[in-house]
């Protein structure tokens, strides 16, 4: 797609280019560098092998960075001519980036590890995939229908009675987005710790994320796992309300990575290390609190996630209305940068996307998790186009994490740490 144009008429409009015009220039001048005809590699050794791309998303706010990096003219800085390119579903996702049709594309944490083992979510469509760089921590939600509200559902203890009660009577369906991904592990993993085993006692389905509130409206679903706008979205149409944001769950966890075939990263190094440098310029300008505002304008338009404004600014600013009364100033907000702690590939966070899926057997027998996890999480990429902009990156690559329910996650003892759930499948 093409931003900025529209497409009734089929030209760029007046404001459209102002706005075009605008925000390219406020990129330049970010960036404190001249427009560069060729970009800032043009006459040097690390020009891009191939300059024309094709990167996809999804329409979610988090998509903002690949977004921005257009918007902002940051691609065209380091010499790329990029396309992006709204999909619709993550399984569109996966099999063009498998085909090539995508070079790159924003997408779930977990589904470049089903693609490289070909387990759940990419049965017979084994493709190695890797991961350069993450895109955003927090900013997910899990909504529970208005219908749940009535009967008096607050919980998650709430909602096992509640399942408990009808059971033999009804089953409740949930949906995520993608069965490896993160919204059906933050689904699975919460559930799970209330007592509530997602495989026997609910109905988990897959619905991509713009069709959530949809389905939702029609009765499709008693509760969903999805990226915003759409939690908010679903507040606002008064048809469901949060129980909990994935960052209650865990304190900035994962959630979104840059993906693309080892194949297209091996051949093409230089052309990825120019696509990192504009993604990250584009996650710090997204970081600044004061820029949100615009960023929400933008992405909220037609040719991007095409959602009303309203719905994306207040969430994006950290300001949590659940939709049952309680209204939150959360700090823990949806990141893009946090001084490179958000863009760098941490080994332990695809190590424990790894553990969920071995817990819930996608991957039915023990593996070499760390040589999985060097082979999809490419710290070195990262490293190289973080070299060359001068920004600070973490010495580690793993690290300890605790999410909410208090157990401790340990990577050096992966299989020990998904065999300890009493809920699991293996």
């Amino acid at each position: 797609m093409t931003a900025f144009s529209d497409r009734k008429q089929n030209k760029i409009t007046r404001r459209r280019f102002l706005g075009a015009a605008g925000l390219s220039t406020l990129g330049v001048l970010l960036s404190g560098l001249p427009p560069l005809t060729g970009g800032l590699f043009a006459g040097t050794g690390e020009t891009p092998e191939i300059s024309r791309l094709k990167v996809g998303f999804i329409p979610l706010t988090d998509c903002a960075s690949v977004v921005m990096a257009y918007e902002l003219g940051f691609y065209k800085k380091y010499g790329l001519e990029v396309t992006v390119s709204k999909e619709a579903s993550w399984a569109a996702v996966r099999d063009k980036l498998a085909i090539g049709d995508l070079h790159a594309s924003h997408i779930l944490y977990g589904m470049p590890y089903a693609s490289t083992l070909g387990i759940t979510g990419a049965e017979g469509q084994k493709k190695e995939m890797v991961i350069p760089m993450a895109l955003n921590q927090n900013g997910q939600a899990i909504t529970l229908s208005a219908d749940l509200k009535k009967k008096g559902v607050k919980t998650l203890a709430d909602l096992k009675k509640q399942i408990d009660a009808d059971k033999g009577k009804r089953v409740y369906t949930f949906a995520m987005t993608f069965p490896p991904g993160t919204h059906a592990m933050w689904t699975r993993y919460w559930l799970a710790s209330g007592g509530i085993d997602p495989d026997n006692d609910i109905k988990l389905i897959t619905i991509p994320p713009p069709q959530m509130v949809a389905n939702m409206r029609i009765e499709n679903m008693d509760g969903f796992c999805v990226g915003e706008p759409w939690g908010a979205r679903a507040i606002s149409d008064g048809i469901g309300w949060t129980v909990v944001t994935t960052q209650q769950l865990w304190k900035n966890h994962p959630e979104k990575v840059l993906g693309m075939t080892k194949e297209f990263a091996e051949k093409n190094p230089k052309t990825v290390k120019a696509l990192l440098m504009a993604i990250i310029e584009a996650s710090q300008y997204l970081d600044q609190m004061e820029n949100r505002a615009k960023v929400a304008e933008v992405i909220s338009r037609k040719e991007y996630v095409n959602a009303p404004l309203e719905t994306f600014l207040g969430r994006m600013q950290g300001k949590i209305d659940y939709g049952d009364g309680k209204v939150t100033d959360d700090p823990d907000y949806m990141k893009f940068y946090r001084d490179g702690e958000v863009t760098y590939p941490w080994k332990s966070h695809g190590l424990w996307f790894l553990t969920q899926h071995r817990r819930w057997g996608f991957i039915d027998k023990p593996i070499d998790y760390k040589k999985v996890v060097d082979q999809v999480n490419r710290t070195d990429l990262y490293r190289d186009a973080a070299k060359a902009l001068g920004i600070p990156v973490p010495k580690e690559e793993y690290k300890k994490e605790t999410l909410f329910d208090g157990i401790p996650f340990d990577p050096a003892d992966p299989e020990g740490y998904a065999r300890q759930f009493k809920i699991r499948r293996i």
